[in-house]
């Protein structure tokens, strides 16, 4: 096996053990305090993709209710597992949002295609991050597919502050990350002119 494929699942393993340790009441007032830090980030933007968390990762409901109450255009994904591949659907409330997928809430039955040429600013998931922008997500590779063939817009993880690593492996099709967000606040970690408005 490749050395940096095992390194990367032994440090999934480590940093999905270091997510449980949250307890319900952490995790709960931390993603407030992450989509506090996210809507004061997000208010020069208009089309925003947000994935639509489910635990334990950083929820985003709350954000993408609040999003859509300052008239926000937002976009979720949808994962295509026959091609490994995400497409667009943009929603007008988080009710929509049903168990797809891996689990992962999707307006299934409630579809509102989006082109993401539209795409101004994306919130990526992730397992791990690093300074150097560096994301590890769940190693199925749907989000470095995309972002290999759409880069115009800027990249921000959502994160907990305990999934930031010291240095996480990258191989070339790994695409990095322009910023992370977590209850701290935020980290810019890219000279992309779009994020310092």
């Amino acid at each position: 096996m490749n050395p940096i494929v095992s390194t990367k699942e032994t440090l999934r393993q480590a940093l999905r053990l270091r997510r449980e340790e949250i307890t319900p009441e952490q995790y709960a007032a931390r993603s407030v305090e992450i989509a506090s830090h996210l809507l004061k980030f997000l208010a020069p933007f208009d089309t925003i993709l947000v994935y639509a968390s489910k635990p334990p990762e950083v929820d985003t409901r709350p954000l993408i209710t609040a999003l859509l109450e300052e008239g926000k255009h937002v976009m979720v994904p949808i994962i295509q597992r026959e091609d490994c591949s995400l497409r667009f659907s943009y929603i007008r409330t988080p009710d929509v949002l049903v168990p797809g997928t891996f689990h992962v809430p999707e307006p299934l039955g409630n579809e509102i295609p989006a082109d993401p040429a539209e795409i101004e600013v994306a919130l990526i998931p992730l397992l791990g991050f690093d300074t150097d922008g560096n994301r590890i997500g769940y190693g199925a590779g749907y989000y470095d597919r995309f972002l290999a063939q759409h880069n115009h817009f800027s990249t921000v993880g959502v994160a907990f502050a305990v999934q930031e690593c010291n240095k996480i492996p990258s191989e070339p099709t790994d695409q990095t990350l322009d910023a992370v967000v977590t209850e701290s606040g935020i980290s810019i970690l890219s000279k992309k002119s779009e994020l310092h408005h």
